[in-house]
């Protein structure tokens, strides 16, 4: 009987990991910003603090998850190609430096998505699932 408890505690934690697997990191800006697009090297300037701006000319203030946070490893991961150790070395290196300062990092996908709704100048990333008619899906090339 204790194996058969293992393999639907197993099967149970499957289907959990999967569905989380699922969600979909998504990059956003507020409804009231027209930016519909940008490329890989677009967003990896702006999240790296190679620019302030977005391609129009506007300013853009990029905001993070915590570092580590399932969002954060996959926008990373996915969208910039890189771990959390080679943006740590990053920012360590600019902040050194004096030449700039990582995105603030907020709290959760709650706190982003009612920062980056109520600034039309900010850029986030979230799971897909808390996506609302404040946001606007950036789509990347």
């Amino acid at each position: 009987m204790p194996s058969r408890l293992k393999r639907i505690g197993c099967s149970l934690l499957l289907c959990l990991v999967s569905s989380v697997a699922l969600a979909e990191v998504v990059v956003v800006v507020s409804a009231q910003n027209p930016l519909a697009k940008l490329t890989r090297s677009e967003l990896a300037d702006l999240y790296l603090g190679r620019t302030s701006r977005f391609p129009n000319g506007q300013p853009a203030t990029p905001v993070d998850h915590r570092e580590n946070s399932p969002a954060y490893l996959a926008f990373y991961r996915e969208y910039l190609g890189q771990t959390p150790a080679q943006v740590k070395m990053h920012w360590s290196r600019l902040i050194f430096t004096g030449r700039g300062q990582p995105p603030h990092s907020l709290p959760d996908s709650k706190a982003l998505a009612d920062f980056v709704g109520e600034n039309a100048s900010a850029i986030g990333y979230l799971d897909d699932a808390h996506l609302d008619e404040r946001l606007r899906v950036v789509a990347i090339d």
